[in-house]
Order: structure tokens, then sequence, then C-alpha cells
């Protein structure tokens, strides 16, 4: 009997990938998948892996393969609300941003693992999903390769066997760079990460290092780790993802090359892997030749002016929405070119000085409603300041 598989964001860059490894196991079977609104990718997946559900969030886009597509044995659906479906043996949560965390609390009670890509549901939302968790026995791993293997070295120790935790960040594009350059940035340059293949909106994160800020939240949250146990370090190879020292000298750390398909193919499958049977012949002839010199530095404040945000990332029990929030408008308003590369860290810091923040951060949000709310202050707060 074939194992159900979902996946929460088919058509982006961890969808894809977690499709191909999927399509290398026969024993397992496409249960559900879901995508925004790429119509050729869509239907391109719908008619390849015949998945039992297709989730389309965009309303025109889904009404138009419902119509083209209304044949075909796949139940296209635009909402998972009163939805009952089959349960899946293993669900990816990959849709990007914020727009993906109600989607990854309803898939909770249909999911015996839920396999979390998606760093921005579990920094908005986390006490929403760990109570969902408890409550359907849902087993929570997270796909990130930080995290993935924070879990995997901290599993065999206690915290208080802990005295430190690195997240090892590559340093992006501008690592090198002077800081004058960096006035000049396009969203072209950022997105030419030197060692990850991405998504533009984590490969701007890359560039700005936000990305580590929030994976700090992300590791704090997950783990229960105070702030004070983590510190974010430079390592342009990017071959070390994560390093434990503990209290008895020893430190330890998880070494892969730079494919997320290593990390999710271990989050994914429970039996034993042979990670060989997944990669291509590039991917194989980069990891035996990947061994060499290792390096590490301290993240220049120069370069990375955001890091300066990891002193306030908990600050209240709400700072990490706004944070994110703010972050993903600027984002995008940099990919379309209407705001500098600069702007961002200036932006975040501009609203988290506001007079109205602390009202909004120190609430405790119990409910997605109340995460929306405080979410939609920040977005509204953000574009108020890119317009003046």
């Amino acid at each position: 009997m074939k194992n159900n598989f979902s996946i929460l964001g088919s058509t982006g860059s961890i969808g894809l990938t977690t499709l191909n490894l999927i399509s290398k196991k026969k024993s397992y079977k496409i249960n559900l998948l879901s995508a925004n609104k790429n119509y050729e990718k869509i239907i391109y997946q719908i008619r390849k892996f015949k998945p039992n559900y297709f989730l389309i969030n965009d309303p025109y886009i889904y009404l138009k393969i419902k119509k083209k597509l209304k044949k075909n044995k796949t139940i296209i659906l635009n909402s998972l609300k009163n939805i009952k479906i089959k349960k899946s043996q293993v669900t990816i949560s990959a849709i990007p941003g914020i727009a993906g965390l109600k989607p990854t609390i309803s898939l909770i009670k249909f999911s015996k693992k839920l396999v979390i890509a998606n760093k921005e549901s579990i920094i908005c939302g986390w006490e929403l999903i760990r109570k969902e968790a408890r409550k359907f026995k849902t087993v929570i791993v997270p796909a990130d390769s930080e995290h993935f293997s924070i879990m995997e070295l901290i599993k065999n120790h206690k915290q208080n066997e802990i005295k430190k935790i690195y997240l090892t960040a590559s340093g992006g594009p501008f690592l090198n760079f002077k800081k004058k350059k960096l006035k000049k940035i396009k969203p072209s340059d950022a997105l030419k990460h030197p060692k990850w293949k991405m998504g533009k909106k984590i490969s701007v994160d890359s560039a700005t290092l936000m990305n580590k800020i929030l994976e700090l939240i992300e590791a704090q949250k997950l783990f229960n780790l105070p702030e004070n146990k983590i510190e974010i370090i430079i390592h342009p190879e990017s071959l070390i993802h994560a390093i434990i020292v503990l209290k008895n000298g020893l430190s330890k750390f998880i070494y892969h090359n730079t494919t997320m398909k290593i990390p999710l193919a271990n989050a994914i499958f429970n039996e034993n892997l042979e990670i060989d049977n997944f990669l291509s012949k590039k991917e194989l002839k980069r990891i035996n030749n990947s061994i060499n010199n290792l390096s590490f530095q301290k993240v220049n404040q120069q370069i990375f002016p955001i890091i300066k945000l990891k002193q306030r990332a908990n600050e209240f029990p709400s700072t990490s929405i706004i944070m994110n929030a703010v972050n993903e408008v600027l984002v995008d308003y940099f990919l379309q070119k209407k705001i500098p590369f600069l702007t961002i860290f200036k932006i975040i810091q501009t609203i988290m000085n506001d007079r109205n923040y602390k009202k909004y951060a120190i609430r405790r949000a119990k409910n997605i409603n109340q995460i929306h709310e405080i979410d939609h202050w920040a977005r509204e707060k953000t574009l108020k300041k890119i317009r003046s």
C-alpha cells in the first residue's frame, strides 16, 4: 500500500525539489498539491502526478483550471474549509511568507508528519502550530538545512549541556562588497546567490542577512532556546549548517553540500536513506569534490546592518510577526525596483521605533485572526512609510 504525500506550495523551489525526490520513490502517492497561480505548472503537475486533490489559491486560475480539467479525476479545490481529505504520511509546508500559515494549520490534522520549509509560519504562528500538532499527534520536522541540522545535533543532549549554537550564513552575493557599492544594488544583483538556488524572496533575505534573523527566531521557537545561546557567523563555503558547542568542551557540526535535496530527503524519509539515489551526476561530483578549506568570520555590521535586529528579535510576544510583515513588503517593493536595497533595513528599524509599535508588539496572538491584525498594521505602516 502506498503512503499518501501532500505538498503546500508545489510550484515553488522547495515544492519542485520535493516532487523530484518523491518521483524516485514508488512507495508514495501524491494526495494533495497546492499552488497560487502558476497556470502552466499546475496543469503539468495535475497531469503528471495525478494528485487526489489540487488546492489553487487564485480564484481566476482556480475557475480556469476547473473548467479545463472538468473530466480529470483530480478534485480541484480553492479552499480547505469544511473539507475532509485523506490523511497523508508526510505533508510539506512550502508556501512562502505569512500566506503559508493558515493552510499549514489546516493540514495538520490530515498529516502524520509535517515537514516545515516555511519559516514564516513558525515565526508568526508557532504556538498555534504546536497546539494543533499535539492535538492530532502530528510530528513536526523542520526542513531548513540549519534547523534540520540543529535538530539532529541536539537530539541526544539536554539543554543544560549546550553552551552555544551557531547558525551559519553564506554571506550571500555581497559578502566582499564595500559599503559604498551597496547603494547601487539592483534586484538582479541580489538574486545571484553564490551557493544556493532559491526563490526570489529568500534570495533577497540572504543578501540582507534577514534570513538569519528569521532563522534565529525560528530556532528559539522550535527548540525552546534562549536568545543568548544562539550566534550567527559567516561561513562562505555553506557546507557546515549548524554547530553546537557543549559545556564538556566538545563541539559538533553537520556538514553537507549545498543542495536542499539532502535535508529534505532526510526530513521526509524515515527508512535507511541512500542519498546518492536522489542526486544528479553533477550534484554527486560536487559533493565528492567539496571537502576543502572551511572558513568562518564574524558578521560585518557595515555590510549587514540588519544583524543589529538580533537584539530585538524577541523583545515582545509579537515582535517577530511585525518584523516579518515589514520585511515581506520591503522585499517585494525592492524586487519591483521601487525602493533601494539599503532602505530595507532602515524602514524595518523605523517601524520598530514607531510610537504605536509596542501597542501591537506586546499582544500575544491567540488565533490566526489576531496574527493577521498585527501583520496588517505592520504592512500598512510600511506602505505608508514607503509612500511618504
